[in-house]
Parts: C-alpha cells; sequence; structure tokens
C-alpha cells in the first residue's frame, strides 16, 4: 500500500486516536494499522458504527477467563460505539477447525453443538452489553450455500495459498493425513466475513490464517477487506502453559467466587501484571500507576487483590467479591469457611486415604497419600501426618490444601 493510498481521508480526532489506542491495547497484531485507522476516522466523520466480529465454535459448554481476552477487547470497542457481532459457527463445528491440530479433529455433532451453543452466549454475556450485541449463526448463510456454492467458494482460493498455513505444512511434510474438508474451514470461517460485511475481525493468535483467509474473500467479492486483530492466549494459574482446562491451570467463569477470588490470589506476581493488562478494564495509566506503586515498595498482593476482586464482580458481584476476599483471609489464618459441603459416608473405621476419595476431596487415593506425606491434609484443624490413619464413627472437618474443605459424618 502506498503512502498516498494509506493516508486517511478524514481528519485524525482526539477520539479517533483514543480509539486507536484502545484497539491496541495489549493485543498482539493488529492488521492492516493504516486500514483500521482510516476505518476509525470514518466511521468518526460519517456517525456510522463498524462492524466487528469475533466467532467461537462451541467446542465446549464453558468458557474459561483465557477466553475472555478477545472478548474484553470486544467489550472495548463496544464501549466505543461500535456493533460487535458475536458469531456461533454451529456450522463450521461440524467441519471442526484443524487451528494448531496435527491430526484430523473429529466434528461435534449437532446435539452437542446446540448444547454447548445454549450456554455459551449467556457466559459471554456476563463480559459483552447484550443490548448493544448481534448475534448471529453461521448456519443461515453456510446451509443455504448448497454444493454448488460450496464449489464456486472454493474456487476463489488456491490449495498453495491453503498450504502456506503452518499446521497444513507441517503434517503434509511429516506425511500426517489431512482430509480435504479441513481445507474448507478457513474458507467457511472466511465467507462468514464476507456475510457479515466485517469490518474487524478479532481472535487469537492461533486464527491469524483464518482471518487473513476472511480478507482475501471479501477482496473476491468486491467488498473492503477487513482488518484483523489477534490475542495472545493466556497463559494459565502456572504462568508457563496458555490457559486449559485439560491442563488444570483455568479459572472458570462459572466457578463458585470463593474459589475464582483464590485461584486468582494464587497467581505469581510477574503474570499478575500480564492478567491486569489483558483481564482488566482498569485504564493503562491506573495500572501503570499501580505498579509504580508495587515497585516502590507496596505489598504486590494489595494490587492481586484489587485484580481478584473486580474479575470476581464481574461474574458475580461486587458483595460476593468482598465475602470472597473475607473467605480468603478467615482461610489463610486457618479458619473454616462459614459454609462448606457436606455428606455421610460409611464404613468406620475408614482410613484417610478413602475417606478424602469418597468424600470427593481427591481423584484418587494415591493422590491423598501424596498429600498426607506433603502434609496438604487436616482433620478438624491438625495435620495428617500419617497414611494409615483410621477415622472412627463421627464427624469431622476434613481440609485439603488451602481451598478444599468437608464437613464429613462417618457411621459405622
Amino acid at each position: 500500500m502506498s503512502e498516498s493510498s494509506a493516508a486517511p481521508l478524514t481528519p485524525i480526532t482526539d477520539r479517533v486516536k483514543e480509539a486507536m489506542r484502545v484497539s491496541l491495547r495489549g493485543c498482539d497484531e493488529l492488521l492492516p494499522e493504516a486500514d483500521w485507522l482510516k476505518k476509525l476516522a470514518r466511521a468518526e466523520a460519517t456517525g456510522t458504527p463498524l462492524r466487528i466480529k469475533l466467532g467461537l465454535d462451541p467446542t465446549a459448554p464453558d468458557i474459561h477467563i483465557g477466553h475472555t481476552v478477545v472478548l474484553n477487547k470486544m467489550r472495548q470497542l463496544q464501549d466505543l460505539g461500535h456493533t460487535v457481532i458475536f458469531l456461533i459457527g454451529d456450522f463450521t463445528s461440524t467441519i471442526g477447525d484443524p487451528s494448531g491440530r496435527n491430526t484430523t479433529r473429529p466434528p461435534l455433532t449437532r446435539e452437542q453443538i446446540e448444547t454447548n451453543a445454549q450456554t455459551y452466549y449467556k457466559q459471554a454475556s456476563l463480559v459483552l452489553d447484550p443490548a448493544r450485541t448481534e448475534i448471529r449463526y453461521n448456519s443461515e448463510w453456510c446451509d443455504a450455500l448448497g454444493a454448488r456454492g460450496m464449489i464456486q467458494l472454493a474456487a476463489r482460493y488456491t490449495v498453495a495459498r491453503m498450504m502456506e498455513r503452518d499446521d497444513f505444512k507441517k503434517r503434509f511434510e511429516s506425511n500426517t493425513p489431512i482430509s480435504v474438508h479441513e481445507f474448507l474451514y478457513p474458507l467457511m470461517q472466511g465467507y462468514d466475513s464476507v456475510a457479515l460485511k466485517s469490518d474487524l475481525e478479532l481472535g487469537g493468535t492461533d486464527q491469524k490464517f483464518n482471518l487473513l483467509v476472511g480478507r482475501a474473500l471479501q477482496a473476491e467479492y468486491g467488498q473492503e477487506p477487513q482488518c484483523i486483530l489477534t490475542m495472545p492466549l493466556l497463559e494459565g494459574l502456572d504462568g508457563v502453559e496458555k490457559m486449559s482446562k485439560s491442563k488444570g491451570n483455568y479459572v472458570g467463569i462459572t466457578e463458585p467466587a470463593n474459589d475464582m477470588f483464590a485461584k486468582i490470589l494464587s497467581i505469581s506476581d510477574t503474570l499478575m501484571w500480564r492478567w491486569f493488562t489483558l483481564l482488566s478494564f482498569r485504564s493503562e495509566d491506573e495500572i501503570a500507576a499501580l505498579k509504580r506503586e508495587v515497585e516502590a515498595g507496596r505489598n504486590p498482593k494489595d494490587a492481586k487483590v484489587m485484580l481478584a476482586k473486580e474479575i470476581t464482580t464481574r461474574f458475580h458481584s461486587a458483595a460476593a467479591a468482598e465475602a470472597a476476599h473475607e473467605d480468603f483471609q478467615r482461610r489463610a489464618a486457618g479458619g473454616v469457611p462459614d459454609e462448606i459441603p457436606e455428606c455421610t459416608l460409611s464404613g468406620a473405621p475408614l482410613g484417610i486415604a478413602a475417606l478424602l476419595k469418597q468424600a470427593g476431596l481427591v481423584p484418587s487415593t494415591s493422590e491423598a497419600m501424596r498429600l498426607v506425606e506433603q502434609s496438604g491434609v487436616r482433620v478438624d484443624g491438625g495435620v495428617v501426618s500419617d497414611k494409615g490413619l483410621k477415622l472412627a464413627a463421627g464427624t469431622y472437618v476434613v481440609q485439603v490444601g488451602k481451598r478444599k474443605f468437608a464437613r464429613v459424618t462417618l457411621g459405622a
């Protein structure tokens, strides 16, 4: 793009500059920046909102806060007055997204898709403003394409360009099978942008290729190509691996407030600042000022509590966040939460490992033994050190780690 063609035709006002700054906050890439600035300036001059698209395949019924990194960006752009389109990929889910895969992804059944889609938007609405969100399903236009339309769409993109995609290239070079239907996924995601006349599409860094296909197809169909904005994949509680339920390093947005609050307080002081940038709605100036205070000697835990309260409030309420903070302080002081699960077991005298497993506090007796060895088990406040301990009939408050409690009534 030449310098003259890249120059916006409308004034770059302070509001446009602020919108650009909001767009860039925490993002991995914004392509092409000059085109997005031009779109923002035009929208400001004409009062016409831009159309901003996020597509999510309902591959699982629940969302964790890692998924909300992109939703947060949508909300920020929504608050600037633009139209956000929450696109549920009920059609593309039947193909299966090959992004980052070294094997063919099994497609979901229609029943799985419908079940997951029911909860997806409800959970996303905890971040987005439902009154200003357009909800669409890509089966609206994908089903209507039919075989003839699919072939005509496929004619607009070459195999050579498809093989530029990193995961396809690696699988081809290693003789790992690639099914022809997998080529259809980026095409269909790109066609979504044509159908919706998208100005900007958001996604994780792993979606860059698919987003660029959307740009190419819009040009093929005579539309102004969308810009693309990719957001980083959020590291989980361990600060190393990306947040994932399968890795157990996640914070679910529907889990209890006390658990959410405690998990956020468990992250490292270093990871905390990245989470502030990607998850907090505080301004960058506020975050920078808070970081300077910590560097000058303020306890980093103060900042972490602020982050935990903000996120817990978003997905629960301010009252729940405050109660979670009090609960955390009580546990840290060795106290027992006001409300803990209760269960009734039989078989007294019962070994401690079997009791922990049957009470649902550990997944296995071997894990129970390991925790006893590490002094991670308490009964009525006392640390259990004997793996052979057997408990007689009675009622006990059993604690595993810092956060898991149960009031167990054990009978004969």
